[in-house]
């Protein structure tokens, strides 16, 4: 039986994971959970898993109330209580379903501990790929993505020869706007922003999908993991979110993985390690994959992606300062504090403007990620007065 540490057990990655273990009892066994300050989801998670020990808050104020209810489990809170449940929770497998940059320290604790790495925080490989690549070569623990675009490379890669491979192509939704011209971008609402066509996603990574930043970071992340040149990971536009990602072949076929866009499956994916029957589909053209509506990706309409992939050949801590602007220009945006094609503006200033530290230490990638925050934060005050 696989143990299971779940960070994130309040969002939607969370809550289906949770759907997932519920599935097969005799094989999961979940011992902790981190829920933020969704205090209130404690009592239903802890009522469908009895065998929980371990249990993270973000506020330390909630621990006293909970305690008293549940004296036999371990509390723990804020970001260095995700570090100590993850050292001290008895666990083999931990879903990292954290959103932004404090996902990093606990999926490095994880690789620390030797344990399995189930990551559906991009953050963690968009800051720190290389520490975690590192470890990972080291031979320290196990990493299974859980993202559906990087599970789909991962099935469509190990079913042909890397060497007949041209290029991986990731499909992407378009986000809330994908109808929409730069022009009418302006004053938009974050209302209409949550408003996701096709997949029902917590409000950060929703807005990240309307300026298409996720799929900068899904191209970073497919780097790290599946190591192809940038110049050979394409993105296609594509509606329905049924074709997850596809393999240009040499040949100029095409390999591709088609569902339903249920993230469900992906997380079974992880969590049983890769060991699931799936079926992948090869046609000669993209079109014979199904009645999908796909589209040529246009880099003017979402330049995030070229803010992304500018930091990441930039290398050092431009991708901890593209990513702390980013969630801190998304924050400012959700707050109605400045409008929403502010957010790429504000991450260009931070990235021309904060010092780039060639091959960081992880206290580098740490003070990048306070100072970027802190200079967005404080120019978008300035411009309010």
């Amino acid at each position: 039986m696989k143990k299971i540490l779940l960070l994130g057990a309040s969002g939607s990655i969370g809550s289906q994971t949770l759907d997932v273990i519920r599935a097969d009892p005799k094989t999961f066994l979940l011992t902790g959970f981190s829920v933020g300050l969704r205090v209130e989801k404690v009592p239903a998670i802890i009522g469908d898993f009895p065998f929980v020990h371990h249990i993270c808050l973000e506020r330390e104020e909630d621990v006293a109330p909970l305690k008293a209810i549940y004296p036999s489990i371990t509390f723990h809170h804020g970001d260095e209580g995700l570090k100590e449940i993850v050292e001290k929770c008895d666990s083999d497998i931990v879903v990292n379903a954290l959103v932004g940059f404090v996902g990093l320290l606990p999926s490095i604790a994880t690789l620390q501990c030797d344990k399995t790495l189930c990551l559906a925080n991009k953050e963690s490989l968009v800051v720190g790929g290389s520490i975690i690549m590192r470890m990972l070569s080291e031979g320290k623990g196990k990493l299974y993505p859980i993202d559906s675009e990087h599970v789909a490379l991962a099935k469509l890669l190990s079913r042909v020869r890397r060497e007949d491979v041209d290029s991986l192509i990731i499909t992407a939704s378009g986000g809330s706007f994908r109808g929409l011209t730069r022009r009418d971008l302006v004053g938009v609402t974050p209302e209409m922003a949550l408003n996701h066509p096709t997949w029902k996603m917590g409000a950060k990574i929703t807005v990240d999908s309307a300026t298409m930043m996720n799929k900068g970071f899904e191209v970073i992340e497919a780097k790290w993991l599946y190591d192809f040149p940038l110049q050979r990971t394409e993105i296609l536009m594509h509606d329905e979110s049924h074709v997850h990602s596809l393999l240009l072949m040499k040949d100029g076929t095409y390999f591709a993985d088609v569902s339903a866009p249920d993230m469900r499956v992906p997380i079974k994916w992880a969590l049983y390690g890769g060991n699931v029957e799936f079926c992948l589909r090869h046609e000669s053209e993209i079109a014979q994959f199904g009645d999908y509506h796909f589209r040529q990706f246009d880099p003017e309409r979402y330049p995030a992606v070229g803010l992304a992939l500018e930091a990441y050949k930039a290398g050092g801590t431009a991708c901890a300062i593209l990513n702390a602007a980013n969630e801190a220009a998304v924050q400012a945006f959700l707050a109605k504090k400045i409008p929403f094609l502010d957010i790429e503006k504000e991450i260009r200033l931070a990235l021309d403007s904060i010092q780039n530290v060639s091959n960081p230490s992880l206290r580098d990638i740490l003070a990048a990620d306070q100072f970027a925050r802190l200079f967005v934060a404080r120019h978008i005050e300035r411009k309010s007065i």
